[in-house]
């Protein structure tokens, strides 16, 4: 008998109680070095390992496992995989560029085997691939040969995986998801608009680099872009979708101020939909999502010990939990 959604949302229910509570925050944030964050998560069960990374990389496994373990359909977790797919080419490709190979940093799990991306790159078989990276994958080795241009290399798998996740969340049906998608989306385009601001860069780069999707004024940004950081930041104080003026206005403050609001967006919108759902995958999403901010919140603490950076400082830092 398979796994039926009822039995998942209560195991995950059960789970979520392990996620990190503003309790494990306070207690993280009076460590003034790394071997007691360590050892805190180490005792706690977080995870193992000698350093945060290891810790981090082994509390991945777990999850992704247990997700496995659990989840009636794991496809549902595609359109958050296919970013894993992404960059594996972006390693592979490179590695095979400068001749050395990095396969320490490809990760996992991912919907191409990472043998398969390095046979479609080193024998240029792109049509082995799934559709929906083929042809990106093709153009995006003529740039990097031709033209060793890997931005726009990037670029050209950014915005394919831009587009399959738009795509592959329509098969769900699930509101969530799509309003979920459109605003991850919508902000990695500002995030590229604002860097491409501060630098010199063409409308064909833009064109290239921005993914259509709902509410995203493309023509309207790019000639904004084009005129600078200023007119760009204007051009956004005056876009209310998303909460954009609010995002811009964030950015304004300093740039960590807009990514922590961009975060706290979407890992609010986690729980307003997914910890109040009762049936489907949507509990099984947030708590996954829940984990990602975890990782994200201990990078911020780690990166702040590190430094020897005041602890109202980290603080501010850090994101909105899920726990």
């Amino acid at each position: 008998m398979g796994l039926s959604y009822e039995f998942s949302v209560g195991s995950v229910r059960a789970r979520e109680k392990n996620l990190l509570n503003s309790s494990d925050l306070e207690q993280l944030l009076s460590y003034d070095n790394l071997n007691d964050l360590v050892r805190y998560l180490n005792d706690k069960g977080y995870g193992e390992g000698k350093t945060v990374n290891e810790v981090l990389e082994n509390r991945t496994k777990d999850v992704w496992d247990y997700l496995k373990s659990v989840a009636p359909d794991f496809n549902i977790f595609n359109p958050f995989i296919i970013a894993n797919d992404a960059h594996n080419f972006k390693v592979i490709i490179k590695g095979i560029m400068s001749g050395r190979k990095r396969d320490d940093l490809l990760i996992s799990p991912v919907t191409i085997d990472t043998d398969d991306l390095q046979e479609a790159v080193e024998h240029k078989r792109f049509d082995k691939l799934p559709e929906w990276i083929s042809k990106p994958a093709k153009e995006a080795y003529g740039i990097i040969t031709h033209k060793s241009d890997a931005r726009e290399c990037d670029a050209v798998i950014d915005v394919a995986v831009m587009e399959r996740m738009l795509e592959t969340v329509k098969e769900y049906k699930s509101d969530f998801l799509t309003e979920y998608f459109n605003t991850l989306v919508f902000y990695n385009n500002i995030k590229i608009c604002i860097r491409s601001s501060k630098t010199r860069v063409d409308a064909d780069y833009l064109n290239k680099a921005l993914c259509e999707v709902k509410d995203f004024r493309k023509t309207y940004l790019i000639s904004a872009v084009l005129k600078g950081e200023e007119a760009l930041l204007d051009a956004l104080s005056k876009y209310s979708d998303y909460d954009c003026k609010e995002a811009a206005e964030c950015y304004k403050s300093s740039p960590s101020e807009f990514e922590k609001f961009v975060d706290n967006k979407l890992i609010t919108m986690a729980v307003e939909s997914c910890k109040r759902a009762s049936e489907g995958p949507e509990p099984l999403i947030g708590y996954y999502l829940g984990f990602e901010t975890e990782k994200k919140i201990i990078h911020i603490i780690e990166s702040g010990i590190a430094t020897n950076t005041n602890k109202e400082k980290i603080r501010e830092r850090l994101r909105e939990i899920y726990g």
